[in-house]
């Protein structure tokens, strides 16, 4: 087994072991924490509120600890946006960041598991360091994916301790991991072992139905419209819906003629604000194609990223997704039309309604430059993208 470290501005110290609400409540209240996951597999984490200077204080103090016990023979994965100061202070960067609290793309994750494999394959004395800033879920996606993939397709000489990466997931990550994260895990390592069979036929997204209507205004209801994302490209937004009622009412989004939808998928649904230029996130999920085999999902309130841990949105609530493998109008849906006390604004020219929430992902950050995302060799198997 690997040693584990905590750090607070670099104190080498044990921590205790902590319960899952108490780690929770202390998610934000490290300036750094550093892990050896294994003894050479380590984590590198910072909160997303940690004042610049001393996230690069730290990070200048992490480099020197890396190259007094492990020389040259250490390997960072950036999960986080792309920042120039770390590649000055760590010639050996790969950038495979994703936006904070989603899954990454169903091909990133096999490139940063095969990618890890080489590495810790070219040499017994070469370590992974996974770097993140923000929410510890993308750390534990990774770690994750590479415990499947380490059991069945990593190099015989290796002996990565898969128990500590166990470990390290459930008690550090899982509390505070998003559905869709667990999700794509589970993609990934079913379709490493051959229990997912990959869909290859079109899908066409005709309906997206919320069964039970959360409370985001002060009387009751919400004003919801729904964006759409493919490879986190904007390719819907949908008018707003003004829903009132109880909250056993349905309320269906229909797409017509479908929308056609292939490998990484995200939806988000907003609530638009009626007295303020404001918008909140109602549900939103991730899921690939590749998994999908029926024409109808159903996602429950646990299923859904924030979702799943707000009051406002009633525990029987779901969300439903209908689809078919033509863009053609499906016979027989007449009955999920909806009633009377349902109102559509079809003007979506509104600057809060277009905004895209992704389109600059790597551009925010000061340090970060242009430049392409370096990938690594695609893993063996293709996911048809």
């Amino acid at each position: 087994m690997g040693s584990t470290k905590s750090s607070k501005s670099m104190e080498s110290r044990r921590r205790p072991s902590r319960s899952p609400s108490l780690l929770q409540a202390l998610d934000e209240g490290y300036e750094l924490d550093l892990i050896y996951i294994t003894e050479r597999i380590i984590s590198v984490s910072f909160p997303s509120s940690v004042e610049e200077q001393s996230y690069a204080a730290n990070l200048r103090e992490v480099a020197s600890m890396l190259r007094s016990k492990h020389g040259h023979n250490y390997l960072f994965f950036n999960l986080s946006e792309k920042r120039y100061d770390i590649s000055q202070l760590n010639p050996k960067v790969l950038d495979f960041g994703w936006p904070d609290h989603h899954a990454p793309a169903l091909d990133k994750i096999c490139s940063i598991c095969k990618a890890m494999d080489t590495w810790l394959s070219a040499d017994s004395h070469n370590v992974v360091v996974i770097h993140n800033k923000g929410n510890r879920g993308r750390t534990g996606v990774v770690v994750a994916a590479y415990m499947h993939y380490s059991n069945i397709s990593a190099s015989a000489d290796q002996a990565l301790d898969r128990f500590a990466m166990k470990r390290f997931y459930e008690d550090k990550v899982l509390p505070v991991g998003q559905p869709s994260q667990k999700r794509y895990v589970a993609y990934f390592s079913g379709l490493l072992s051959g229990q997912i069979k990959i869909n290859n036929k079109p899908l066409f997204l005709h309906h997206v139905i919320m069964h039970g209507i959360p409370d985001f205004e002060s009387k009751g209801g919400c004003r919801p419209f729904l964006k759409i994302y493919q490879a986190m490209q904007p390719v819907y937004t949908s008018g707003i819906y003004n829903v009132q009622g109880d909250s056993q009412t349905s309320i269906c989004i229909t797409i017509e003629p479908g929308l056609l939808l292939k490998g990484d998928i995200l939806l988000k649904c907003y609530h638009k604000r009626y007295h303020s230029p404001c918008r909140d996130v109602i549900f939103r999920v991730q899921f690939h194609t590749c998994a999908i085999h029926d024409l109808g999902i159903v996602f429950g309130k646990d299923e859904l990223d924030e979702t799943f841990k707000d009051d406002r949105f009633p525990e029987y609530g779901k969300v439903e997704f209908i689809f078919s493998f033509g863009p053609e109008k499906i016979h027989g849906m007449d009955h999920l039309e909806n009633g009377p006390t349902v109102s559509v604004d079809y003007n979506t020219q509104d600057p809060l309604i277009r905004w895209d929430s992704y389109e600059n992902f790597n551009q925010h950050c000061e340090d970060t430059t242009d430049g392409e995302e370096q990938t690594a060799e695609s893993l063996w198997f293709s996911l048809n993208f």
